[in-house]
């Protein structure tokens, strides 16, 4: 006679915090907690399903309490990051608004490659209710609702509209999240209803289980074609991304390029990826990259690109790749990625394709005269950066103004390439510097120093505006040295837009510094529409003068101080060089968060990367300048090409 299987009796919101609190990633004989942690808000969605069970398991998975529930999200998707893909946050919300506040961060996490966990209530199952508060109704679909907006910026979605469904949809979720090929948001939208209904779960589902996050070897021949290629190459480069970091290969990496000479570039996502400031090492490519590695990738007869999606910021919307004779390689996780610009493709783990690669590259090395232009270049460009990011020098706004650039009058006596470079100063190993859009994620790119342990966190597959700052809470909380110091550069316009989780940070005294770059308004944006329609519109911060004007009168008069302050941040306005390194200096110990404010003068750009990005003026209107800048921009198409 047989048994029956041991069963549980839970509730569909106990079932699925217990059985987080058992599931595991492995990694490289790392084990750790795929969910070690949880947040959200309550509303009448969740609150009687998600509390109670958060509560009950509260030992086993602790639950942070938040202000909005995007930036919750992009707290767990900014700790995901921090702890390169291995773990995650949960984060529930309530029915409606809720949930749609989730929706812009599973874009983020599917984007990025992010793995994130999001348990958003959903309308009831039952019906029995009529239409109740916050439902949508749509007379052709009675299933559906409005978390069904989460399904094309998803990587798994399921609707829980029966207790059992949990028993297979919970493994798939771990198996989406722990896996580097199809990671990203993972949904599992729950009725309000059936969250509170109990059920008999087998016990099995329940026990410990590891989750190995598997690392693909690279077919032999597929790395001896690439090897074959990079040997018959001239001038080769590689462009190492996001996957580079996530694998564990910069070691690898470093080793390769200093043996075979190959240089190396940094997208967005890898940057940071190479920790040695070698001769072989050029820094970011691209749109918002160094002009001295475009002008050697403009040369290069074959790009190998590692662990990245190539998007138009580091293509220059395929103008980058000027040699008539380019060809293309790739090593990638995703088959996807792999084959893009019609590359010979390795579909491997970055580390372990690189390992392969290394032993078949022994004893190359790249021409000399490759290597004497790599130099060429590196060392004009040293100068330009150091003149940026110069600290001491004084700006002459009158110099500027004769020279023919367009600088208010502010209170501001520094630039924002001035404050990076003393936050470059400061920066130690072990310390984080987090960006997502707006003009720092660019700058950083272009001039900051990642190499030695100071780790740059940038967000730039969504360009999110309101990612930073709940970021920096999840790059603290995977960050437990008290000594390190976790830094997220924003603007103005960004910080303006989702300053609340400061108050999230004061609440979990965590030790996060928000360094905010005050130059009154959406200032990049006004660069490109500068660029593109010749005329300032919408993007200053300024009053409208009288209610017909447009928007050109004062500057606004914000208290950005009062606001971080007011948060719960121990806030320092510092507006010259000296006071900006002594608020670096003296906060660097505290407890808790940070808010340093910077007045920076406007419209003072870093040097040009001398790319082009495919972003058309109107091909029609009055006014002249338009016109011409049409007819630059329809010149600069003349060098995008197929790369097929």
């Amino acid at each position: 006679m047989h048994e029956r299987p041991a069963t549980i009796r839970l509730t569909v919101a106990q079932a699925i915090v217990k059985f987080l609190s058992v599931q595991y990633s492995v990694d490289q004989e790392k084990r750790q907690r795929i969910i070690p942690a949880a947040a959200g808000i309550f509303g009448h969605g969740n609150v009687a399903g998600f509390s109670q069970a958060f509560d009950q398991y509260a030992d086993d998975i602790p639950f942070i309490q938040g202000r909005n529930e995007q930036s919750l999200a992009h707290m767990g998707a900014g700790f995901a990051k921090a702890t390169q893909r291995r773990q995650t946050l949960a984060i529930t919300a309530s029915i409606g608004p809720g949930a749609m506040n989730l929706v812009t961060a599973a874009a983020l996490a599917t984007i990025n490659r992010l793995p994130l966990l999001l348990l958003p209530g959903d309308t009831y199952a039952t019906r029995r209710q009529g239409p109740v508060l916050q439902q949508l109704e749509d007379p052709s679909d009675p299933s559906l609702t409005v978390n069904d907006a989460f399904r094309p910026v998803s990587r798994f979605f399921d609707r829980i509209t029966r207790p059992e469904q949990l028993v297979t949809s919970l493994p798939q979720a771990m198996r989406v999240l722990t896996n580097p090929v199809e990671t990203g948001a993972v949904v599992l939208s729950l009725p309000q209803d059936i969250q509170s209904h109990a059920y008999d779960f087998p016990a099995e589902l329940f026990r410990e289980r590891d989750w190995v996050i598997r690392r693909t070897e690279p077919i032999r021949e597929e790395i001896e074609a690439l090897a074959s290629s990079i040997r018959s190459a001239t001038k080769p480069i590689i462009i190492s991304g996001g996957g580079t970091i996530y694998s564990g290969a910069t070691d690898v990496l470093e080793s390769l390029a200093s043996t075979t000479g190959i240089p190396v570039c940094e997208t967005f996502g890898g940057k940071g990826s190479i920790q040695k400031d070698a001769e072989w090492f050029l820094g970011g490519i691209g749109l918002e990259g160094n002009p001295a590695t475009n002008q050697l990738v403009a040369q290069a007869d074959l790009i190998i690109s590692v662990g990245t999606r190539l998007t138009d910021f580091t293509t220059g919307s395929q103008t980058m790749f000027k040699n008539p004779d380019v060809s293309f390689a790739s090593l990638n996780i995703t088959e996807f990625d792999a084959y893009k610009q019609g590359a010979l493709a390795v579909v491997a783990d970055a580390k372990k394709g690189l390992q392969a690669l290394s032993c078949l590259l022994e004893g190359y090395q790249v021409p000399k005269t490759w290597h004497q232009e790599i130099q060429e270049r590196k060392k004009e460009w040293a100068p330009q950066r150091a003149q940026a990011l110069n600290p001491e020098k004084i700006f002459n706004i009158e110099d500027a103004r004769l020279a023919g650039l367009e600088i208010p009058s502010t209170d501001a006596v520094i630039t924002q390439g001035q404050l990076i470079g003393i936050m470059q100063e400061v920066a130690q190993p072990g310390d984080t510097i987090i960006a997502a859009a707006g003009g720092p994620p660019g700058d950083l790119l272009k001039v900051w120093d990642a190499t030695d342990g100071r780790h740059c966190h940038l967000e730039f597959g969504f360009s999110c505006m309101g990612y930073e700052i709940p970021a920096g809470l999840g790059v603290r909380l995977a960050t437990p040295d008290p000594d390190s110091r976790v830094t997220v550069f924003i603007g103005d316009g960004t910080f303006l837009m989702n300053p609340t989780e400061i108050l999230t940070a004061a609440q979990e005294n965590l030790k996060v510094t928000f360094v905010v770059s005050e130059n009154h308004g959406f200032q990049v944006i006004r660069r490109l529409q500068m660029m593109k329609f010749g005329k300032q519109f919408g993007n200053d911060f300024r009053y409208r003068p009288e209610p017909d004007a447009q928007l050109t009168g004062d500057y606004l008069s914000v208290d950005l101080a009062a606001i971080g302050a007011g948060l719960g941040a121990h806030t320092v306005t510092a507006r010259t060089v000296e006071e900006v390194r002594e608020a670096f200096s003296v906060t660097r110990s505290l407890e808790g968060p940070v808010m340093i404010l910077v007045p920076t003068i406007p419209l003072v750009d870093l040097p040009g990367s001398g790319v082009f990005w495919d972003v058309s003026p109107a091909e029609t209107a009055p006014q002249e300048q338009v016109q011409e800048l049409y007819r630059d921009y329809v010149e600069g198409l003349k060098d995008q090409k197929w790369h097929l």
